[in-house]
């Protein structure tokens, strides 16, 4: 059984005093003992049949108290936040007050707890709108990708290197006679003119032939990545092996018949059309969402712990260590080609996270307020969603989401909280942005973008890339 008091410490922390029966405590001790008692030695017993009583005499009945509270504390701590109906979240610290055989186990958590709300204007809040009907020249541009996607690549005999060709190359990179990391490769394929590497490198390729050798003369970037390579002059041996020209197929029915299960270009056409409109208006739907969900959250008011901050940095680091994996490059060489500090890596992702976590909090408090609920309806039209996009069956999306359960309730609550929002605000055109122009972030986003770029240069191989 289990009593507990509460006290409002400052800094949006609560002790929860927690006050154990001595039964349930005896329980936790003798756990402890059948889990430790084979890795006990007594002088005249074997290991693991020294009896508990004769190994608290001789060690002290503290030796079973920590694994005895691991055992014991994690449902009391549980059955006291419900009784207290505090929201922590980070973990409790955890400190001992009482112990000891025949008595009551005191334990006393401090705990960060979620901070109240106060809500601002959240409804008919003016947005300004997105909406945007896809021209003829978005049309056209998406039709000449297709056409570019579906390219052939022929090799070139009879002339050199042009812009746009594609060259297989071997080159050989030297610094004040040295070579360096990363400045050397073999059978690289490059597309001429794209920039993917140092200015002048490309340029120079121009006009060379197939088996045609030379050596390059380019200077590093200022701002280059790799600090001592910044602003030297390098020289590149290089040699070409094959180009290959790009040759387009025609513009008529025939490309639509093999490309798509279209007959005619123009019904092609129209297709374009209609995805690019579909992709237009779900970018409108989220630009106008994101600049409300900004603007209420702007309204309201709330005294964010600072351990809520830094958990959403731990989490946003993570996943940029995550996404970083698909550059080839880890975390720590990340820093060590930036010259970054750990520190100054997190501190790039406070504002952000902050904002993060204040607009968490303010819609949570919109839910609340609102009574919106996510019905067992809701979450079947979710699962029936998952099973679309993932093409799987929606039992199977089930299995593979049951212990997930609870994110998913939480996405529906956003997301019907989200549309009663919108429901609610008033679509203008040709509002005054509040932030003066500045673009608008994506209450889903982050600074990643810029770091992911930072990422994926300082995973070239060639430190002949940019």
């Amino acid at each position: 059984m289990v009593k507990v008091t509460k006290e409002i410490l400052e800094n949006k922390k609560v002790k929860l005093e927690i006050h154990i029966d001595p039964q349930t405590f005896e329980k936790g001790m003798m756990k402890s003992y059948l889990k430790n008692r084979k890795s006990i030695s007594v002088p005249g017993f074997r290991k693991g049949k020294v009896p508990r009583k004769v190994i608290e005499r001789y060690y002290g009945e503290a030796v079973f108290y920590e694994d005895a509270i691991n055992v014991i504390f994690p449902e009391a701590y549980d059955d006291a936040v419900k009784e207290t109906g505090i929201e922590p979240v980070a973990m409790p610290e955890i400190d001992i007050a009482q112990i000891g055989s025949g008595k009551e186990l005191i334990l006393t958590a401090e705990v960060v707890v979620k901070p109240e709300v106060e809500l601002g204007q959240y409804k008919g809040i003016e947005v300004e709108d997105a909406n945007h009907t896809v021209s003829d020249e978005e049309v056209e541009e998406a039709l000449k990708k297709a056409l570019d996607d579906n390219a052939r690549w022929i090799d070139v005999i009879d002339r050199g290197a042009e812009n746009g060709d594609r060259a297989t190359l071997d080159f050989d990179g030297s610094v004040d006679g040295r070579e360096f990391p990363g400045g050397s490769a073999e059978k690289q394929s490059l597309d001429i003119g794209s920039g993917q590497f140092i200015p002048g490198f490309e340029e120079q390729l121009i006009g060379m032939k197939p088996e045609e050798e030379k050596d390059i003369t380019v200077t590093f970037p200022e701002d280059y990545q790799a600090e001592d390579l910044k602003g030297k002059e390098a020289v590149f041996h290089v040699k070409i092996h094959d180009i290959k020209k790009k040759e387009l197929p025609e513009r008529n029915d025939d490309f639509a018949k093999d490309t798509s299960e279209f007959s005619t270009l123009a019904e092609y056409q129209a297709d374009l059309r209609k995805k690019l409109q579909k992709t237009a208006d779900e970018n409108a739907r989220t630009t106008m969402e994101n600049q409300l969900i900004q603007e209420i959250a702007d309204h309201a008011k709330v005294d964010i712990p600072e351990k809520m901050v830094d958990n959403e940095i731990d989490n946003m680091v993570r996943d940029m260590e995550y996404r970083m994996q698909y550059s080839g490059v880890n975390l720590q060489q990340y820093l060590e080609a930036t010259h970054t500090s750990v520190e100054d890596f997190r501190a790039q992702y406070k504002e952000t996270a902050y904002n993060r976590v204040k607009i968490r909090l303010v819609m949570e408090a919109v839910t609340r307020a609102e009574g919106i609920v996510a019905t067992d309806g809701d979450l079947e039209k979710k699962y029936a969603e998952l099973a679309e996009q993932y093409k799987m069956d929606t039992k199977e999306v089930k299995k593979n989401f049951g212990s997930n359960e609870e994110y998913l309730k939480g996405s529906v609550l956003s997301q019907k909280t989200t549309d009663m929002l919108m429901k609610e605000a008033v679509v203008v055109k040709g509002k005054k942005n509040p932030k003066d122009g500045a673009e608008e972030e994506d209450h889903r986003s982050s600074p990643e973008a810029s770091v992911e770029e930072d990422a994926s240069n300082a995973g070239k191989e060639s430190a002949g890339g940019k």
